[in-house]
């Protein structure tokens, strides 16, 4: 299939809209148009791993990490970053980074970590704001329906977990159109009265091309009448870490345990025990120092995460622990969960996971 297809579908669940503004996601080497037929999941991608898509006839590597996160003024292969970049152009091999996008989505990164360490009842931690619109319509009442319908199809009307949501009201329409149009209803030159339907519904800012799209499509009017607004409410099903609550709580000792085993991680780096039992737990894969303050608002008794430095684990101050289980350790089943969720939607299409370790960090135990 062609590439666009592959990452088309991997947008419409991670739109790289959700990205952090120091991010890189997205197609980072290759042609949208080129076909594939194999592609290679890891958490980085390295030299090793590209030399690993090659052995394995991948035609494109889906990683976690963007291998560029800043331009590239030379290529003369004196780092890394350029090595890995010329041998994947030098091979017709694809780099996609599908990254903090997957991290603040509901069922991304952080998802799976929650689902690892077997939380129920999970939510994000920090919602984000900025990310929503509502738009207004008017509408003659018999097509009414017809529009609702577009707008919903085309991705608007959801909150939390309902969807087709709109809030309607009539109204009386006028206008006057001129000799050159041809009004749906009334007659050029005199001015019409029309009972219409006010509907107003929210969207994700990202979808509203395709919105606008459907919306004239859809609606019977040549002039559409239609206001945006932008709206300051948190979308609570976007945003950054999660927080859940464990089957039944057990004691910081015992959840430790379950970390390390559950996450796989040879070394946890954590606060002093409080002695307190732990229920509510908060994750945030990779660097989730700046969730701190979130965790302890929402009462997390222990926040798993990772990169943390020295000072500021002072920052729990006593009030939860924090478990730094390390960087690669917090994602590393982020390559299993694109691992489902490209099998799921192509059955048919090779997918390999890395069988490299990329971790930078070694222990020496």
């Amino acid at each position: 299939m062609k590439l666009s297809l592959l990452t088309a579908y991997l947008e419409s669940l991670a739109p790289l809209a959700y990205q952090e503004d120091y991010d890189n996601s997205g197609l980072i080497v290759g042609n949208p148009d080129k076909d594939v037929q194999q592609a290679l999941i890891s958490l980085d991608c390295t030299e090793a791993i590209v030399d690993e898509a090659i052995a394995k006839g991948c035609q494109v590597i889906i990683s976690h990490h963007p291998i560029v996160f800043r331009g590239l003024k030379k290529f003369t292969g004196k780092t890394y970053v350029e090595r890995v970049v010329e041998k994947a152009i030098k091979h017709d091999i694809a780099i996609y980074a599908i990254h903090t996008n997957l991290d603040n989505v509901m069922d991304g990164v952080n998802a799976k970590i929650c689902e690892t360490l077997e939380l129920k009842n999970c939510r994000i931690l920090a919602p984000k704001s900025g990310l929503l619109k509502k738009l207004v319509t008017y509408v003659p009442g018999e097509k009414a329906e017809q529009v609702r319908n577009a707008l919903f199809h085309a991705g608007a009307g959801n909150i939390g977990n309902y969807s087709e949501c709109s809030f309607n009201a009539e109204g009386i329409g006028t206008f006057n159109g001129d000799e050159d149009t041809n009004p749906y209803v009334g007659v050029p030159g005199t001015r019409h009265h029309e009972s219409e339907i006010r509907i107003e519904t929210v969207y994700p800012a990202n979808i509203e091309s395709k919105l606008l799209m459907a919306l004239f499509l859809a609606h019977p009017y040549e002039e559409v009448a239609y206001d945006l607004y932008n709206l300051t409410n948190q979308n609570q099903q976007v945003g950054s870490g999660m927080i859940g609550e464990l089957e039944d709580e057990m004691s910081e000792e015992e959840f430790l345990f379950v970390i390390k085993q559950n996450m796989q991680a040879r070394v946890i780096r954590h606060t002093a025990l409080t002695g307190k039992n732990v229920k509510r737990v908060a994750v945030c894969g990779g660097a989730g120092g700046f969730l701190l303050k979130h965790a302890i608002t929402a009462g997390a008794d222990v926040f798993v995460t990772a990169d943390y430095k020295y000072h500021e684990f002072f920052d729990a101050d006593g009030k939860l622990v924090i478990a730094d289980i390390g960087h690669f350790e917090s994602e590393q089943f982020t390559v299993q969960l694109l691992y489902d969720i490209i099998q799921k939607k192509f059955a048919n299409f090779a997918v390999r996971l890395t069988e490299i370790n990329t971790n930078p960090v070694k222990y020496f135990i």
